[in-house]
């Protein structure tokens, strides 16, 4: 397992990545979700949702209220703070699990930190909104960087590599220089290779099998790889039957280098994710239960 450890802070307290794997669950609130059809939509279904993966084991919730999804179009940004912001408030009440707001737009990532957000998880990285970076840089929150090419809207119409981990490595050195001139820290920031983001099938098995070559970038890596269309390929399935392809394409991301999962299906991955860690470290005893208390303060 070729995983490198980091410490993150955020509101004072310090957390180690790499020590174990984190997981970090979905909230979708959306009407259009790819991955349930919009079944959190309404904010009460959000909300406990949310609650519901902080009991599965959740390290961080992500709240996102705009589709990502291949061939979407932007949400208003009134429509996405009326989506985002009173869930993302209920579960700070509810919950001291750290949340996260997956967002591109300046706005929303204000009024979510907040309301209590912890990380801002960017999948444009800076590039949609220019105000972002220094609002990021201003509240020192751990930023999550992602690659795509093109936007949602235009990702998947015939995406084109000459070098598929020289170019995305290249990209993410870019955006790291870019972030730190102003003023992000670099322990702030987190990379996300973008697994389905501009990507064709064979682009994202290269990109799981070789997480390990974007270390040297020495910043922590996260990959969504939950009931993502190349696992539905593999299966010849829809997103609600491809559990244990996420959870065989999570074991093989964190054995190649990945610090977090982000995944629809928290406890069962979690739960994956334990018995291998248990196995590659040849120490059975330790934690067996997997407890979630404290298990990431250092």
């Amino acid at each position: 397992m070729d995983r490198k450890r980091f410490t993150i802070q955020i509101k004072g307290k310090k957390y180690v990545l790499g020590e174990r794997t984190w997981i970090m669950g979905v909230v979708n609130v959306t009407p259009d979700s790819f991955s349930n059809g919009g079944h959190y939509f309404e904010k009460e279904k959000a909300v406990e949702r949310g609650l519901e993966l902080a009991a599965d084991g959740a390290d961080i919730i992500d709240i996102g209220g705009e589709s990502t999804k291949p061939g979407s179009d932007p949400v208003p940004t009134k429509e996405e703070f009326r989506r985002v912001v009173p869930v993302l408030k209920e579960l700070r009440d509810k919950t001291p699990v750290l949340l996260s707001v997956d967002t591109t737009k300046a706005d929303i990532a204000r009024a979510a930190l907040d309301a209590g957000a912890d990380i801002v998880n960017d999948i444009s990285s800076f590039r949609f909104d220019a105000r972002m970076i220094s609002l990021v840089a201003q509240h020192d929150v751990p930023v999550v960087l992602m690659h795509m090419k093109g936007t949602p809207k235009t990702m998947q119409l015939e995406p084109h590599y000459e070098d598929l981990l020289a170019e995305i490595g290249s990209f993410f050195k870019e955006r790291l220089e870019v972030a730190q001139a102003y003023g992000i820290k670099k322990e702030n920031i987190i990379i996300d290779p973008g697994i389905g983001f501009g990507k064709k099938f064979q682009a994202n098995l290269i990109l799981i099998n070789r997480l390990s070559f974007f270390k040297d970038l020495d910043v922590p890596i996260l990959v969504g790889i939950s009931r993502k269309s190349f696992i539905g390929k593999i299966l010849n399935s829809p997103p609600q039957e491809r559990l244990e392809g996420t959870i065989a394409a999570s074991l093989l991301s964190f054995i190649h280098g990945a610090h977090i999962l982000r995944v629809h299906d928290v406890k069962a991955v979690r739960r994956a994710t334990l018995v291998a860690e248990a196995i590659l470290s040849e120490n059975h005893g330790k934690n067996p239960n997997g407890e979630n208390k404290n298990r990431h303060v250092c």
